[in-house]
């Protein structure tokens, strides 16, 4: 019984190591904030356990951990509370965060959230966890000419958002 326990508390240790920082990422792009982010981290790695050992391998692994991010953020900013809260000011908003490993939000991130939230999973899934078209679409559950088309259309609206954008480098 130990054994098992052991196995379990590894198992979740490599996926923490492993995947959390993606399943953050994610979940701060879609919802827009540190605190909202905590709870959808929390969510989906709370089903990792109720699911855990089903995966085929790594690939499916983090293929189930993105579906299921997006799907907890959906379900977060579609629910009635959530359109009924009000935002704490950043200086409470940044206590008591995931931020292991995470890198400080940068002025990208802070144009990346103007845009829609059907454009910001795709270029997010693209460029940030290198995604194919083709695995983007199947985790998303549309077709690849639809993907390429919300990636264009995403790449036009951030041309045009970050006209005369300065950036610290």
């Amino acid at each position: 019984m130990e054994n098992q326990r052991i196995t379990l508390e590894e198992q979740f240790d490599r996926a923490m190591e492993k995947y959390g920082d993606m399943v953050y990422r994610i979940a701060v792009n879609q919802t827009k904030n540190k605190s909202d982010a905590d709870d959808v981290f929390q969510e989906v790695f709370i089903k990792w356990m109720q699911h855990r050992g089903e995966f085929d391998n790594d690939v499916h692994e983090k293929a189930w951990l993105i579906r299921v991010t997006i799907n907890q953020c959906k379900s977060l900013l579609t629910s009635s509370w959530y359109k009924r809260t009000t935002e704490f000011g950043e200086e409470l908003e940044n206590t008591l965060s995931y931020t292991d490993k995470v890198e400080e939000e940068s002025d990208l991130d802070e144009v990346l959230k103007k845009l829609s939230e059907k454009y910001r999973i795709v270029i997010h899934l693209f460029y940030y966890e290198e995604l194919s078209i083709a695995e983007i679409s199947e985790m998303l559950g549309e077709k690849e000419s639809t993907v390429r088309t919300q990636l264009t259309r995403a790449r036009r609206q951030l041309k045009h958002l970050l006209k005369g954008v300065e950036f610290d480098v």
